[in-house]
């Protein structure tokens, strides 16, 4: 391996790793808001509510977050010989998923356990890669 690629490989785990961090902050944005909404659902009152919406928006935001540094490490994956779009764009799309304001508490519970879903699954995705980029180092 030359020194370019060697680079692009390391750039490209080095991406993997900062979509990797967002991801999980995500996936713990989202179990949080999952678990006051159950909350919410059994009765919780107001303050649940209120919590619930705050950690909603604290996951969307770490979403955002996410899709960015997924499209950073979609764009350092090309860069990486052996790779194309093809491995990357199942996960770009994840948790498209709208918060939209106080819907209906089960309707949300139903979108934060889907996004949730969603995140650990692209969590598994670029750990499957960012291995296969380490074994390509060695």
């Amino acid at each position: 391996m030359n020194e370019m690629e060697a680079r692009e490989l390391q750039e490209a785990i080095h991406a993997a790793d900062d979509a990797l961090y967002h991801l999980e902050s995500a996936r713990k944005c989202l179990q949080s808001a999952g678990n006051w909404g159950v909350l919410d659902l059994l009765g919780g009152g107001f303050i649940s509510g209120m919590i619930k919406h705050g950690r909603m928006g604290d996951a969307e935001q770490e979403i955002e977050e996410a899709k960015q540094a997924l499209q950073r490490f979609s764009k350092e994956l090309q860069d990486v010989h052996g790779y194309s779009s093809i491995h990357i764009n199942s996960f770009l799309s994840f948790a498209d998923i709208v918060f939209d304001g106080f819907l209906v508490d089960v309707v949300v519970q139903t979108q934060i356990s889907k996004a949730k879903k969603d995140c650990e699954e692209a969590i598994r995705q670029v750990s499957t890669i960012r291995e296969e980029l380490i074994a390509m180092q060695r």
